[in-house]
């Protein structure tokens, strides 16, 4: 692992004060001209929002749900959403400033939110969904330790709240990790 991925970095649960600057972040990663500054962009297949303060909020608010957020020097460069969902746990939300992406820092992340899930409700899997055309971002998790379900749930067409796709084959697959 890079030491230079994870020096400095505070990890914590994320505020109400926070929204503004975790929108931000979440759309300077995946939408529109900054996230290609990264590999994550979403920018060809969907424009748009990709969440709003409503949706950061809700994560943040929900009692099953937290939004752990990564500092370095006082700013937010990372961020994902763990939801506790029974024996399993979901990650989401993740997205990792588009200018510190190809470094490690989302390994080390994705390495911590699995350790939180396992010690903070005993989850024995993690569970994401991922839109199916990204297969570049599901190697990278395949890579990880996740796998391909086959399963796939339909993109919400027609709700903006989630973008506005640029192409009519989008659906979301189920990837899945079993957590020692």
């Amino acid at each position: 692992m890079d030491s230079a991925a994870t020096d400095g970095l505070t990890f914590r649960d994320a505020t109400d004060a926070d929204v503004d600057e975790l929108v931000a972040l979440v759309e300077s990663a995946y939408r529109g001209d900054s996230s290609r500054a990264g590999w994550t962009t979403e920018a060809d297949i969907l424009e748009g929002q990709r969440t709003d303060p409503e949706g950061v909020l809700q994560v943040i608010k929900s009692p099953d749900s937290r939004l752990l957020t990564v500092e370095r020097d006082g700013a937010i460069v990372a961020c994902c959403q763990l939801e506790h969902r029974g024996t399993h746990a979901y990650f989401g939300m993740f997205a990792v400033s588009p200018k510190l992406q190809g470094g490690g820092l989302g390994k080390v992340i994705i390495a911590a939110a699995e350790r939180t899930v396992r010690e903070t409700w005993g989850a024995t899997e993690m569970h994401m969904t991922v839109i199916s055309v990204r297969e570049d971002l599901i190697a990278w998790y395949e890579r990880r330790g996740y796998r391909r379900t086959g399963k796939t749930t339909p993109f919400p067409y027609g709700d903006e709240r989630f973008g506005i796709p640029q192409r009519d084959d989008l659906r979301f697959e189920l990837l899945v990790k079993e957590l020692a």
